[in-house]
C-alpha cells in the first residue's frame, strides 16, 4: 500500500515513516497539504497520514480536499492542537471524512493498528 505523510514536523515524518515501512508500505512525504496534494495527485496513495496544523495548507483543508479529488483514499489525522489543544480540530478532521484521529503524542502501536485496519478495508476477500 502507498501511504503519504504530511506533517511539518521533521521528526514526526521520520518516526512515521519507520512505523509505515516497518508495516511493509510505500512512503512518501510532505512538510505541508499544498506539496502532499500535488504529491497526492502524481502518486496516488491509498492512505494518507495528515497533520491538522501546518503551513501553508493546513489538514481540515487538505482532507476536505482529500474527498472531494480522492474519496477512495483513507485518512488517518493526528494533531497536538496547537494553542487550542487536539479536541478542538480531531473531530472536525473525522466529520470532514478522516477514518482515524489521533492526539499527539500517540502511540506508535496504536497508528500501526490503524493502518493494518485501513489497509484490510482495501484488500480483496
Amino acid at each position: 500500500m502507498r501511504v503519504l505523510i504530511m506533517d511539518d514536523d521533521e521528526q514526526i515524518r521520520a518516526l512515521l515513516r519507520q512505523v509505515v515501512e516497518i508495516a511493509g508500505h510505500e512512503v512518501l512525504e510532505a512538510e505541508n497539504g499544498k506539496t502532499g496534494m500535488a504529491l497526492q495527485r502524481q502518486w496516488r496513495a491509498s492512505l494518507v497520514i495528515t497533520d491538522i496544523i501546518m503551513p501553508e495548507q493546513e489538514g481540515l483543508e487538505t482532507i476536505g480536499a482529500l474527498r472531494r479529488e480522492f474519496p477512495q483514499t483513507k485518512i488517518i489525522a493526528v494533531s497536538g492542537g496547537g494553542r487550542v489543544g487536539p479536541e478542538a480540530y480531531l473531530p472536525v478532521a473525522q466529520d470532514l471524512g478522516a477514518h482515524r484521529i489521533f492526539t499527539k503524542p500517540f502511540k506508535v502501536d496504536e497508528i500501526l493498528q490503524a493502518i493494518q485496519e485501513l489497509a484490510a478495508m482495501d484488500a480483496p476477500n
